[in-house]
């Protein structure tokens, strides 16, 4: 694996990639008014044009990545006579599918090279004709590539036989998931069937190991990938966190309950729950940032709901233009246009509450600022999200807002300890420091292959055991698995009737698998929950989870706005809306965020030093100032076992699949205990039982904690996989019994040593 960095120290008037490019490549720049490439570009183009290897291109957002690999290739291509798809982009989205296709359309007008996107809002008749004619550039989704695999199997090698790119949107995003290894398979499917080995061009995000991607990318020959990192990136960053205190809770004679019903009985009450930090925090949003094009990230949909009707509210009690709109996935994909629509024209005032949807790599302009509501998911995160603003040569700004309960005697640890503020102090440092968390770990994602098994047997109507262990895993993406692992997976499968075997050794689908594989859920490497479909006047608002508690006369927060549930249809799956004063957030489901090591082992810096960053207004260091208070008041430096009541905190302080896999190691030796954190709490259990549990023999198999695992079934086809096998997987996606066992270790010595230095 090579490594080139691109800098902004060379000469960007005298270009020597510009000059390699055909001439309407060069024409088109000149009529985009560009004075010069970017570092990024430079390097790019003289890769692609000459260098065999595959590439991948890592650089911030919006830094023109896409231009940097289209560029070339579309002076390869163009002029062309080809008689199939020459070029095939996978994005992990629609919306970035349906961005790329308009930029991509307005470079290859002039180049006679159709582009054609393929996913599931595209009409029929389109699909059908690029199959029929397949030329110049398709762009399209993991679950479409799958769709035309099974569907069109017999056609695959006709429609990528001159295939000579692959470009991948938003790599980092594929890296140990579901979809990542769906992709991985795919691309070595296309490979076999068309006896060709297309240049893979990688398109990222700055991650922490590119080697990781390198391995993603092309799973056979990492090191020949070649990387090239911009490093035109000193961009100046105004970031502040600022602190809110949540004053402790004062009884009313009244319950929350009664006092909500009562307010969604009259349809007029503020039935929305809101703490006071809330209320400050939308305040302080609406007066700094109503007059600007701005993303607040919220971290959860149930979030953005929340303050989205909450600045709305302030917006029409102060009978000023509403501009501040909800993004997030369960909103229909017009409602998510629109807004996208109206950020990217950047004539007016619009901010946007949003989940990670507008993370990636979706043109939406400049932003004036990005806010982020809570401590930030992860490094990795926040810089994507600091890419959105301070674009055209601006700052960067980045506005953190962080709430805390006020300290009171019946206070727990963890808020004395003021975990949120810490973690989003050390977040910004480490973003400031250049680390950012590497890619996750590969996991065996057992579940994908099923799929994958089912999808290959449809696509060639039929496959041997042996053709479907040489593609799936000797040169295809499920490396770990062994024969013997393989052999007994496909027993499985043939006892769930998924698949049956002829007389001659042919594995067909079964009846079960034939009904799987023909249903259009079957695409998606990864489950979907089932959902009502939500309308206001025979308009689609968006989706909600079935599990949500939706009551015909109750009130309900959804896009934004406040509503009365006039019907529920259970068996259309359908919810009636009208617009109503009264209305509380809908629960929605999902998993957190994993936080690294790396930002635990940052926290404890933070809360041993004196350092107090400038970036923090006076609450947050205030409350900093508590935090390290109660962390020298608890010995945390030298004392990992707390007593609380009948309850003992541990002190790992690292990262979540340490904690979640000690918590494991602690049920093994009969003690009960959940995640907190950085810590672990055990109830009911003094620190001599839990102090005997760390030091006993440490346990050398992952799989024998398995037995206290309430649920390894996670992913969307693992019902049908193996019980032995499943564990397998589990483990090596979710838990670190090396890192589980060293923090162990680490505890057990302070405790024989209290002096020694927490980690």
């Amino acid at each position: 694996m090579t490594n080139s960095q691109a800098s902004s120290s060379e000469p960007h008037d005298v270009s020597i990639s510009f000059d390699l490019l055909s001439l309407e490549i060069r024409r088109w720049i000149w009529d985009q008014n560009w004075n010069e490439l970017r570092d990024i570009q430079e390097h790019a183009i003289r890769s692609v044009l000459r260098e065999p290897a595959d590439i991948i291109i890592s650089a911030a957002t919006a830094s023109g990545k896409t231009e940097a690999a289209f560029l070339p290739i579309c002076s390869l291509i163009a002029g062309e006579k080809q008689s199939s798809f020459g070029v095939l982009y996978v994005s992990p989205l629609k919306a970035l599918i349906n961005d790329q296709f308009g930029r991509l359309e307005d470079l290859c007008a002039r180049l006679d090279i159709p582009v054609t996107k393929w996913h599931g809002d595209v009409p029929a008749n389109v699909k059908h004709k690029a199959i029929r004619n397949p030329r110049g550039i398709l762009l399209t989704t993991p679950e479409s590539l799958e769709a035309i695999c099974i569907v069109h199997g017999p056609d695959i090698a006709r429609v990528f036989r001159d295939l000579s790119f692959i470009v991948v949107d938003e790599l980092h995003a594929f890296i140990g998931t579901e979809r990542g290894k769906q992709l991985q398979s795919l691309l070595n499917r296309v490979d076999r069937a068309t006896g060709r080995s297309p240049k893979r061009i990688g398109l990222s995000a700055t991650i922490g190991d590119l080697s990781l991607a390198a391995a993603h990318l092309r799973s056979d020959a990492p090191d020949d990938v070649e990387i090239i990192q911009s490093l035109d990136s000193h961009q100046e960053l105004r970031a502040q966190i600022r602190g809110y205190l949540e004053p402790a809770i004062i009884p009313d004679h009244k319950s929350d309950t009664a006092a909500e019903d009562d307010a969604n009985e009259n349809g007029e009450g503020e039935s929305l729950q809101l703490a006071n930090c809330e209320r400050a925090i939308a305040t302080h949003l609406f007066n700094t940032l109503r007059n600007e094009n701005n993303l607040i990230f919220a971290n959860s949909r149930a979030n953005v709901e929340k303050y989205t009707a909450l600045l709305c509210g302030m917006c029409e009690d102060a009978r000023v233009p509403v501009n501040f709109f909800p993004h997030h996935g369960n909103l229909s994909r017009d409602i998510r246009e629109d807004v996208e629509a109206m950020l990217k024209a950047g004539d007016q005032p619009v901010n946007v509450v949003c989940t990670s949807t507008l993370e990636l790599g979706i043109d939406i302009g400049a932003m004036d600022s990005v806010a982020q509501i809570g401590a930030p998911p992860s490094v990795s995160s926040l810089r994507q999200r600091m890419g959105r603003s301070g674009r055209r040569g601006q700052a960067a700004v980045i506005r953190m807002y962080v709430s805390e309960a006020e300290i009171t005697p019946a206070t727990s640890i963890l808020d004395c300890l003021r975990i949120s503020l810490v973690q989003s102090i050390a977040v910004l440092s480490l973003l400031i420091e250049g680390w950012c968390e590497p890619p996750a770990g590969d996991a065996m994602h057992l579940s994908t292959m099923v799929q994958q098994v089912l999808s290959v047997i449809a696509q060639y109507g039929g496959a041997g055991a042996p053709f479907l262990y040489s593609l799936l895993c000797q040169s295809g993406p499920f490396k770990s698995v062994t024969k013997a692992q393989f052999a007994t997976f496909l027993h499985g499968l043939a006892d769930h009737e998924l698949i049956s075997q002829t007389s001659d050794g042919t594995i067909m689908l079964g009846g079960r698998g034939e009904s799987l594989v023909n249903h259009y859920s079957f695409y998606a490497a990864f489950s979907t929950p089932e959902e009502y479909r939500v309308f206001h006047k025979g308009k689609l608002l968006g989706s909600l989870p079935v599990d949500s508690q939706v009551i015909p006369g109750s009130y309900l927060i959804f896009a934004g706005r406040r509503w009365r549930i006039e019907d529920v249809d259970a068996e259309r799956k359908v919810i009636d809306l009208s617009p109503s004063k009264g209305g509380r957030v809908p629960i929605f489901t999902g998993n957190g965020p994993i936080v690294h090591d790396r930002v635990r082992v940052k926290m404890v810096e933070i809360y041993q030093g004196d350092w107090v960053p400038e970036f923090l207004d006076r609450p947050a260091r205030q409350m900093l100032c508590e935090a390290r208070e109660a962390y020298a008041r608890f010995e945390l430096a030298t004392t990992p076992l707390i007593r609380s009541g009948a309850d003992t905190y541990v002190f790992h302080w690292a990262g979540d699949r340490v904690g979640r896999t000690l918590a494991l190691v602690l049920a093994f030796n009969g003690i009960k205990a959940m995640d907190a954190g950085p810590a672990l709490l055990a109830p009911d259990s003094d620190k001599s039982q839990i102090a005997r549990a760390l030091a006993a023999e440490p346990v050398d198999n992952p799989l024998l904690l398995m037995e206290f695992v309430p649920g390894a079934r996670i992913e969307k086809f693992d019902r049908y996989v193996d019980k032995d096998l499943l564990a397998e997987g589990y483990v090596s996606r979710m838990l670190d019994l090396p890192g589980a066992c060293q923090a162990a270790r680490r505890i057990t010595e302070m405790l024989e040593r209290p002096h020694t230095s927490a980690p």
